[in-house]
């Protein structure tokens, strides 16, 4: 693999001039620490949004200009090149073309047939919580939305777990968890899409790089799962939540893995991710309309009479990312008023005094910082979007390897966000278990705050990744001309 980001970066910072900020270093830190501090405020009061954020940084980004002292202009240059640059436009390609083979998938009825095979397989208690986590993990590792999987399986598999005697906290633990393990490994994912190019690394080797961590936390996270998944009495209602659950599952969803497994092949063997992606969907559909799954209209179809003219699955898979296309670009572009304006080199200076030659101490530094940032915005690829710059400029500094660089700042976002009770697909979850009250009055409540400690995955993960900084295992080093060849630690 070559550095051509590299000397992209290096170019770009030669020609562009420098800004001045009123206050240096800190003066240009405004609008990402303003954008932060929107997005803690927002979170804590229940109004997060994707599109709150984006306003949050647009409000940042504007304050910002009060406090530089160049030109004008030359700070809106400097944000256009920000934007321009590919880090935030190959993020944003992928994620729509992910969006929509996620969606088809989806369309397909792949979650259906996941919990068609779930509901005949007979287990019950602790045996179907852990079936509930490998079938969610499964599902979120091939649409690669751990909130969309966090809904389906609440809405599925929960009342159909109650009814067949799990104890209701671990099977929503386990739910999350799965959720996590795709949010994480998935090609297709958006976490994995923003920690690979943010990085400036491919997805499919980031991806096969990490597969040791994923898996390393999700063994134990089964055996637990098993162990603690018996309800201590026996949930009322059970045959009317499984009848209800058997009568919205069909088998033929499950034709739906072949393209998953195609899209997982051909990134795995060196396809390039937009490659893979368009023969999963092309795949996809037509398997959808050959066995009579869904009308072609619901995969693409012209509707003068909507507000968007256009609907389907496609569509749909296009717009959930609008808003999130929109705030990476606006974010790659403040962190490139904190390079222009010195705010970056000022805090790589302060955390070098403190990490000296140490390359654990930078890894400790890039785990912390990513680990803070997350447990202060919600939703996690915002999070990991404002993380990623000072993640690449550190991990630069010390030569760690762009696949490491990736995995630590994929792995630690998508195990917070998870995890912490004031979470968005942690209160996503709650929120969809509430709402099927009406409909089974029986069902049991899990509180936020009561599940986090069984969202064993995420647990094990963010602590294989502090081990794993602690004491230089797996640690790679950038090099010439071998990438992949592991160095000694420091």
């Amino acid at each position: 693999m070559t550095d051509i980001p590299d000397n992209h970066t290096t170019t770009s910072s030669l020609e562009e001039p420098g800004l001045d900020f009123r206050l240096g270093a800190l003066g240009a830190a405004i609008p990402l620490i303003f954008f932060v501090g929107w997005a803690i405020i927002t979170s804590v009061l229940g109004l997060s949004s994707e599109i709150g954020l984006v306003m949050g940084c647009l409000f940042g980004l504007t304050l910002g200009l009060l406090f530089c002292k160049s030109r004008w202009e030359a700070y809106a240059q400097g944000l256009f090149s920000g934007m321009a640059q590919p880090i935030g436009v190959v993020a944003v390609v992928a994620w729509f073309y992910a969006g929509m083979l996620a969606q088809v998938l989806q369309t397909g009825g792949l979650v259906e047939g996941l919990v068609w095979l779930g509901g005949i397989s007979g287990a019950s208690g602790g045996a179907f919580v852990g079936l509930t986590f490998v079938l969610a993990a499964v599902f979120s590792t091939a649409v690669g939305t751990g909130y969309g999987t966090t809904v389906a399986f609440s809405t599925l598999m929960y009342p159909a777990g109650v009814a067949l005697g799990c104890d209701p906290v671990v099977l929503f633990g386990a739910i999350l968890a799965g959720a996590i393990f795709g949010d994480n490994l998935a090609p297709v994912s958006d976490t994995t899409i923003v920690s690979a190019t943010t990085q400036e690394a491919d997805v499919p080797g980031v991806v096969k790089s990490r597969f040791k961590y994923s898996i390393m936390a999700a063994v134990p996270s089964l055996v637990l799962f098993v162990l603690l998944g018996n309800a201590s009495s026996d949930a009322g209602g059970n045959q009317e939540a499984l009848n209800a659950m058997m009568a919205q599952t069909d088998p033929m969803g499950l034709l739906m893995l072949i393209p998953f497994a195609l899209v997982l092949l051909l990134a795995l063997r060196g396809h390039h991710l937009i490659t893979s992606l368009t023969w999963g969907i092309v795949a996809a559909s037509v398997m959808i309309v050959a066995a009579g799954l869904a009308a072609p209209g619901e995969i693409m179809a012209f509707d003068p009479g909507s507000d968007t003219v256009m609907t389907g699955a496609l569509v749909d898979g296009v717009s959930g990312y609008v808003n999130m296309a929109i705030l990476i670009l606006l974010i790659v572009a403040t962190a490139h008023l904190l390079k222009l304006g010195g705010t970056m080199s000022a805090v790589t200076k302060g955390l070098m005094r403190w990490i000296g030659d140490s390359v654990r101490r930078a890894e400790l530094a890039i785990w912390g910082i990513v680990a803070l940032l997350n447990s202060a915005i919600t939703i996690n690829t915002a999070a990991e979007i404002a993380a990623a710059p000072f993640v690449r400029e550190l991990g630069k500094k010390y030569r760690i390897h762009r696949y490491r660089r990736a995995n630590m700042l994929d792995a630690v976002t998508s195990a917070l966000g998870y995890i912490f009770p004031w979470g968005a697909p942690v209160l996503l979850g709650w929120a969809t278990i509430t709402a099927m009250q009406g409909q089974y009055a029986w069902l049991p409540v899990v509180a936020p705050t009561e599940v986090f400690p069984f969202v064993f995955h995420g647990w094990f993960l963010l602590l294989i990744m502090l081990f794993a900084a602690a004491t230089g295992w797996g640690l790679h080093f950038e090099e010439d001309e071998t990438v992949d060849e592991a160095t000694p630690t420091r």
